[in-house]
């Protein structure tokens, strides 16, 4: 049960400011509820096996440090700290809209594009930390005009993320009219008969549509879950199944989509999942 809700700007490209962000939001709570919490956290990235610090973070300014390390010594207690689209997985998995369902990918389209995995209501890491990860794989068929693709702050071109978040919309629709409009807007002009928002809007639902089939073929989930941003146009959850029957490797796919039961507090929640209740720091 929800106990209390904080929600503060991200300190961009302040690693020391982030950590002390994130300490003083579990102080706050603490004082506000009169106990002391176990922490878990969530990242857009996350903790390389092999070196022990941050990879993969689209908030680049967390790469390389050992953030989950700098919070124990902060917070004076430990610390679990998970990919972001993990935890979503996982709290979708328990009590939301893949509750039930043996396997369930989780995504999110938000300003980037992340995936996680539960089976049997447990997260799937992998030896690499990076099960899920298809949002840096490049955009399969891609369509003239699609490669080599826009450039990804991973270094390589063509990555799913820069077709599917909301900054990458919004940059499509700007290649194609010249005018820089955000997802919100552009739906709205969409649903109002603006031609080229409906065009712009037609290209993402495809584009998913090739993503998640992919997924389909080697996951072949129970339910895949939609989240962040994006996962707020109603139009997907109609238009991305009907579309990726195209592309899957099966001669019909029964795949329900679903947007998130828990929104964008999805992500917390799993997060403080990463902690048993019957465990305490």
């Amino acid at each position: 049960m929800e106990q209390g809700r904080r929600r503060v700007a991200t300190p961009r490209d302040d690693y020391a400011a982030t950590v002390e962000t994130v300490a003083r939001l579990v102080e706050d709570l603490e004082t506000t509820l009169g106990t002391r919490a176990s922490v878990g956290v969530g990242i857009p990235g996350s903790i390389s096996p092999a070196t022990g610090v941050v990879k993969n973070a689209n908030s680049v300014w967390l790469n390389g440090q050992p953030l989950d390390r700098d919070l124990e010594a902060r917070l004076r207690r430990p610390v679990r700290l998970a990919n972001d689209a993990n935890c979503f997985a996982l709290s979708e998995a328990a009590d939301g809209a893949g509750r039930g369902a043996r396997v369930v990918f989780g995504v999110i389209v938000g300003t980037g594009t992340g995936g996680g995995i539960a089976v049997d209501g447990r997260v799937l890491v992998g030896p690499n930390a990076v099960a899920g990860e298809w949002g840096h794989n490049p955009l399969p068929w891609p369509r003239k005009g699609e490669w080599p693709g826009p450039a990804c702050y991973c270094g390589k071109t063509s990555c799913i993320e820069t077709f599917l978040s909301g900054p990458g919309l919004a940059e499509d629709h700007e290649r194609a009219t010249g005018e820089k409009v955000l997802a919100p807007e552009l739906a709205l002009r969409a649903a109002g008969g603006d031609r080229a928002a409906e065009a712009t809007l037609a290209r993402y639902e495809d584009r998913m549509a090739r993503a998640l089939a992919g997924v389909i073929n080697i996951l072949d989930p129970d339910v895949i879950v939609l989240g962040g941003g994006m996962s707020n146009l109603a139009r997907l959850y109609q238009a991305v199944p009907r579309l990726w029957t195209e592309y899957a490797f099966s001669d019909r796919v029964d795949t329900p989509l679903r947007a998130a039961v828990h929104g964008d507090s999805s992500g917390v929640r799993g997060a403080a999942w990463l902690w048993p209740e019957t465990e305490s720091p």
